[in-house]
């Protein structure tokens, strides 16, 4: 879910703006050279919907040269009590619970993938508006959380939480698994990962990224899209791992109907109907810091 319509949202590619005019910008290219020799790329998604949002045109020219895997994270809802934040996403979704949600999410994200011959994974990890503590706030009085559902949720609303603040050390073992399965995922040296670059610092971008950091896997960064026409690249993860900046802009139209595909989302990702027409920016390794 992404706060705020589109009439307030200008077409704009943050990354090419942070990155204009250094050497370290260049074209479509290298992405090209660095799937050369690959014969699987497996693209790590937080939500079912990430991957294709941010990847669908390279996704649908690779899947011409290798096999290619969407990989999603959060893949399930939860029962209720629900926060303030989780109904409002129910709400604008028409759905009345998380799990039936995610039910159709997975059905759409199966049908949008196979029909795109690719293939597809739904890990099952507990998507945020609806992941809980270990212990709630007030353990000691039960029906304080069944009263306030925000004091057993990890991240209990949207710009206080979800993208603003720290990983809760309750997700610590979300990265463990996260990083165990990227592990599982990668039998041979020929695989090439995609991770999302955490633009706009949605926690669960943020984690999928981490977990591929940690997994010391060939990794390449991908920018959040819609939500890079709004934020910024985290300056200090890009300082953190040397990186040049590639986009790819061949045939972008093509995964418009990809997009659609998933009902539940796109009204809520862009209101007007209008899906913008931008490229997909990646991140490669690189040899030279960024300053």
């Amino acid at each position: 879910m992404v706060p705020g319509g589109s009439s307030q949202w200008k077409v704009v590619d943050r990354l090419a703006e942070d990155y204009e005019g250094r050497d370290e910008y260049i074209g479509d290219e290298p992405l090209i050279e660095v799937m050369n020799g690959v014969s699987h790329l497996i693209v790590l998604s937080a939500h079912l919907d990430d991957a294709v949002l941010s990847c669908g045109a390279l996704m649908n020219h690779a899947r011409k040269e290798m096999s290619v895997t969407v990989v999603t994270f959060f893949t399930e809802g939860s029962a209720p009590p629900y926060t303030f934040q989780a109904r409002r996403y129910l709400h604008q979704t028409r759905d009345r619970t998380a799990n039936s949600l995610f039910v159709a999410r997975r059905a759409e994200d199966q049908a949008a993938l196979e029909g795109a011959g690719i293939s597809y994974v739904h890990v099952g990890l507990t998507e945020i508006l609806f992941r809980r503590r270990a212990r709630p706030l007030l353990n000691r009085l039960p029906w304080a959380s069944r009263l306030i559902p925000e004091l057993s949720h990890l991240y209990p609303t949207y710009r206080l939480h979800v993208i603003r603040g720290g990983i809760s050390p309750d997700d610590f073992s979300t990265i463990r698994r996260m990083i165990d399965t990227i592990d599982q995922l990668s039998p041979t040296s020929s695989t090439l990962f995609l991770a999302p670059l955490g633009v706009g610092g949605h926690k669960d971008h943020v984690l999928v990224r981490t977990a591929a950091e940690l997994s010391r896997k060939r990794v390449v960064y991908y920018s959040d899209f819609p939500y890079n026409m709004r934020y910024s690249v985290d300056l200090s993860f890009v300082q953190r791992n040397p990186s040049v900046q590639a986009k790819w802009s061949h045939d972008l139209a093509s995964k418009l109907p990809l997009i659609r595909a998933y009902r539940t989302q796109v009204d809520t990702l862009f209101p007007g109907g209008k899906i913008p027409v931008v490229p997909e920016v990646y991140l490669l390794p690189g040899q030279q810091q960024i300053s």
